[in-house]
């Protein structure tokens, strides 16, 4: 088998990224049998439990408050409403509900409390649950581990040097740190980024250095092709060639074998063949449903099509660990501790962060 390596280089990385396509989609397909099975796909389904106002300044996103990208924006849902979601995701062949909330951080009090309930829900539907709510401290992944929570998402984005020209509200060290305290619990950790954001294909080999360095590496890596949403820095960005996805799949696949590779946002501009090609470099899950977060995804039939047409089978749940169990809030060992960390606010000036803002505050104007 292939060996687990945390010293790769960034130069040895762009070597394989810049291989000749089929030798390149020979070695991934080729590290990707020794350690999955070719032929399942895990399906996971993202539910935006807490959508915009968010205060971070992140070039990408159109849930940050600063923009103004027409997103309509709701208070956090309740137990029940995450509950009927998850049913019907799990009805349409997801083994994973992955709730996201447009928070910085977690803050401890009632709407965090709230949200360990949903987890719990979930958990015992027998889905898989992962969260993405920000930077957490290690009380509450704990809190969140004893719920019975599967993965926390905590995305890299992109590179430690290209991180300044996307995001100047938070440090990427905190990012770390909240991989680091997802650590300590017994949650798997989801972790991975975006290409298409004006970066150097350099940048995309310094993200994976970063990854491939945690030990260990994480469990999940989402790929994402940047989805331009008007009103965000980044509307004017060309669409990501299917070439540099496939070739970024593979890339991963090699440099991090034991993960599972998610073909995440940007599939609504993928052809099928061009899904299967990624498929094929070692890609293994996917997201389901007509919504991620807030960017277009393909209609979860359409996808199941898809695999009946490839010969994949969607991936059950609980397969690469045992289901957590779940402590009820009266037994919990942790309690909430009101903490107030501080997370860095690096606050540099990202040019066209600051154009964007002020375009959409000029719009509120004109409403």
């Amino acid at each position: 088998m292939s060996v687990i390596r945390h010293d790769w280089t960034s130069q040895e990385i762009l070597d394989i990224y810049n291989k000749p396509l089929m030798e390149l989609l020979y070695q991934a397909a080729t590290v990707h049998r020794e350690y999955h099975d070719p032929n399942t796909v895990q399906v996971s389904t993202l539910l935006s439990i807490k959508t915009g106002g968010c205060p971070e300044d992140c070039g990408y996103c159109p849930q940050a408050a600063r923009y103004h990208t027409d997103i309509e924006g709701n208070d956090l849902m309740s137990v029940q409403q995450v509950k009927a979601q998850a049913l019907r995701a799990k009805a349409s062949g997801s083994s994973r509900v992955c709730m996201g909330a447009a928070w910085r951080n977690v803050k401890d009090g009632p709407e965090f409390d709230n949200v360990l309930e949903m987890v719990r829900t979930i958990n015992k539907l027998e889905m898989e649950v992962c969260c993405t709510l920000g930077m957490i401290t290690e009380n509450q992944a704990q809190r969140l581990a004893e719920a019975g929570l599967y993965a926390y998402n905590h995305n890299l984005d992109t590179s430690e040097e290209y991180y300044k020209e996307v995001i100047s509200t938070r440090g990427y060290e905190d990012r770390l740190q909240t991989i680091d305290n997802v650590r300590k619990t017994n949650v798997t950790v989801c972790s991975g980024g975006i290409i298409g954001m004006g970066e150097k294909t350099e940048d995309r080999a310094g993200m994976l250095v970063a990854l491939a360095k945690l030990n260990p590496q994480p469990e999940s890596v989402p790929i994402n092709a940047l989805v331009a949403v008007d009103g965000t820095p980044m509307e004017d960005e060309k669409p990501v060639e299917i070439w540099d996805m496939i070739r970024m799949v593979a890339t991963t696949r090699i440099v991090m074998p034991q993960t599972q590779v998610r073909l995440s946002a940007g599939r609504t501009e993928m052809s099928r063949e061009g899904q299967a090609m990624c498929f094929f470099a070692g890609a293994n899950s996917i997201f389901a449903g007509d919504k991620l977060l807030t960017t277009p995804n393909p209609d979860v039939n359409e996808d199941m099509e898809m695999f009946k047409k490839l010969g994949l089978n969607p991936q059950k749940p609980f397969v690469k660990k045992a289901q957590p169990d779940t402590v009820e809030a009266a037994d919990s060992k942790f309690e909430a501790k009101g903490e107030k960390p501080k997370w860095s606010r690096p606050e540099h000036v990202i040019e066209k962060n600051e154009l964007a803002k002020q375009k959409g505050k000029e719009a509120l104007l004109n409403k």
